[in-house]
């Protein structure tokens, strides 16, 4: 038993005119994309056709001339799409190393960012300690200026 192609139901016929001829398409895409391909089939017979001395070719000449001109189109869409693949490659490999860069950025900020944090704290906790040595300093110095009091007993006269 033959099996069914489950694209069988969805297959499109339309006539199409190409060339001044009625023609029926056939094929799984659209009716619009099936007139689409005729429609670029007559805009190449007519840029043909505006030609000097097309006209006076035979016919089977006037048709390797359109399939020449097809091939044409076919092999420079190609090449195109061949340079857009290598400029999106390009820019691909572009955007991972900016993505990239951008990280590494990011994790040196954070670096930077945790290295003041530490240097602010390590700041404060300096400035504390300074505070406390120029206190204790100062209360120094203020002892040192106040007169002692004689140790009980001595009159300031001993051995005299």
């Amino acid at each position: 038993m033959a099996e069914m192609n489950p694209q069988a139901e969805n297959k499109t016929d339309v006539e199409v005119l190409i060339g001044g001829k009625v023609y029926t398409l056939s094929g799984y895409e659209s009716e619009e994309y099936l007139q689409k391909i005729a429609t670029y089939l007559n805009g190449k017979i007519a840029e043909l056709e505006a030609m000097n001395g097309y006209s006076r070719l035979a016919p089977d000449i006037q048709t390797v001339l359109l399939e020449i001109n097809l091939a044409d189109d076919y092999f420079k869409q190609q090449s195109k799409n061949e340079r857009l693949k290598d400029e999106t490659n390009g820019k691909e490999k572009d955007l991972y190393d900016i993505k990239h860069e951008l990280i590494s950025t990011q994790i040196k900020l954070e670096n930077a960012e945790a290295a003041m944090k530490k240097l602010s704290e390590e700041k404060e906790e300096a400035s504390r300690k300074a505070f406390e040595l120029q206190t204790k300093l100062d209360n120094l110095q203020s002892v040192q200026r106040t007169p002692q009091n004689p140790p009980h007993g001595y009159n300031g006269n001993a051995g005299r």
